[in-house]
């Protein structure tokens, strides 16, 4: 796998890597992923480090095999946990502003395929190699969109981010989808090739 980054191909990256190893699983080991995850999951075991230990010594797996299963089978959980998130946020009175939450990921997700959101208890990070955006459904009516833009003057829609979050520079409030203009998708860019 070739990964574009900044105009430049980069191979063996770990996710590259990680694909190799998840492809050699069966040779190596005798299961497949899918298999080792069922197995995984049968153990009850939670933590990685409790995983790792026990695909060493009780399932004769490599280290480094050990440890792509453990992250592979904890990654699928906080993907299935970030989804409640996501849902719990957006539920009750604030159900009517999931559509325009999703507009705004369809938006960010045309950024590039590493876009990553990573849900927390109350909002979205948007992270690339580290967090440029995130997404809060701040009251019934509106999302506030959190965008790192250090240095950058802020004007008109474009507020400083003051009491909002101390993870971003910057505050965009939404409350319809006419408000995910030209303007906003320009600020998010400039955030996401920054980052």
């Amino acid at each position: 796998m070739t990964i574009k980054t900044q105009g430049r191909a980069v191979k063996n990256s770990p996710e590259a890597a990680a694909k190799t190893m998840i492809a050699n699983l069966p040779e190596k080991t005798g299961k497949s992923l899918s298999q080792w995850l069922t197995v995984v999951k049968k153990s009850g075991l939670g933590k990685h480090g409790e995983i790792v230990k026990y695909l060493k010594s009780e399932q004769g797996v490599t280290h480094g095999f050990a440890n792509l299963i453990a992250h592979e089978h904890l990654s699928a959980g906080t993907a299935r946990d970030g989804d409640t998130l996501v849902d719990n946020q957006y539920s009750g009175a604030k159900a009517q502003l999931r559509p325009l939450y999703q507009s705004l990921c369809d938006v960010l997700n045309t950024f590039g395929d590493d876009v990553q959101m990573a849900p927390k208890k109350s909002y979205v990070s948007i992270r690339r190699t580290k967090q440029f955006a995130l997404i809060q459904a701040s009251t019934k009516d509106r999302l506030d969109v959190g965008i790192n833009l250090k240095g950058k003057k802020p004007e008109g829609r474009l507020e400083a981010s003051g009491s909002f979050n101390a993870m971003v520079s910057h505050r965009v409030r939404l409350t319809a989808r006419k408000d995910i203009n030209g303007e906003l998708k320009r600020w998010l860019r400039e955030a996401y090739e920054a980052a």
